[in-house]
C-alpha cells in the first residue's frame, strides 16, 4: 500500500483516478472527492462476463488505491459462473453473489468499509459506457446504478431525477478532476 498512514488504515478515495485496469480488459473510474457524497463510489466497465478474467485486474487496481479488498458482492445474473473466492495477488478475496440485477458490484476493504461501483455491461456502446461512468462518479449523483443503466439504454440525458433540480448549466463532460 502506498501513501502515508499505517498499513491497513483505510484511506479516502484519491483525486482524479481514471485508470485503464489493463489495456483491453476493463475501465475503472472512481469518484474524485474525499467526501464520498454520491450514491456510487465509482464505475467499472468489464470487457466480458467472465468473472475469473475480469475481477482480478479490478481488485489489483482497487487495492492500489483503497488498500486490501477482502470481499466482493456481485449480481449472479450478470456473470458466467461465480466461484465463492478468488486468489488475487496472493490474497483470498471472498465473492458473494445475489440475484439483485441492480447493476452494481459491492467492494469491501477491511471489515466493513464498502464501496459501491456501477457495472456497465460489457456489450455497452463506448459512448454510452463513458456517459454512464461519468454520471456515476459525479460527487452530486443521486441516481442509482440501475436507473443510470436504464437511462443510457434509452438514450436519456444524464439528469438526476431523484434529487433537487440543478441550478446553472448542466456539465457536458465527466466533471471536475476527470481527464
Amino acid at each position: 500500500m502506498t501513501g502515508s498512514g499505517t498499513p491497513g488504515t483505510p484511506r479516502p478515495l484519491p483525486d482524479a483516478v481514471h485508470t485503464a485496469v489493463r489495456p483491453g480488459t476493463a475501465l475503472l473510474r472512481l469518484e474524485t472527492t474525499h467526501a464520498r457524497e454520491g450514491i456510487l463510489d465509482g464505475a467499472w466497465w468489464p470487457r466480458s462476463r467472465d468473472v475469473a478474467a475480469e475481477l482480478p485486474p479490478l481488485i489489483t487496481a482497487l487495492t492500489e488505491y483503497l488498500g486490501p479488498v477482502t470481499r466482493v458482492g456481485l449480481d449472479s445474473g450478470a456473470w458466467d459462473g461465480l466461484p465463492t473466492r478468488l486468489t488475487v495477488d496472493g490474497r483470498v478475496v471472498h465473492l458473494d453473489s445475489f440475484p439483485v440485477g441492480d447493476g452494481t458490484v459491492l467492494v469491501t476493504r477491511g471489515d466493513q468499509d464498502h464501496f459501491s461501483l456501477l457495472v456497465v455491461p460489457p456489450d455497452t456502446a463506448p459512448d454510452a459506457a463513458r456517459a454512464a461512468m461519468a454520471r456515476a462518479v459525479r460527487a452530486d449523483n443521486v441516481t442509482g446504478a440501475g436507473q443510470i443503466l436504464i437511462d443510457i439504454a434509452l438514450g436519456t440525458p444524464a439528469v438526476d431525477r431523484s434529487g433537487p433540480p440543478a441550478t446553472g448549466p448542466s456539465p457536458t463532460g465527466p466533471g471536475p478532476g476527470h481527464q
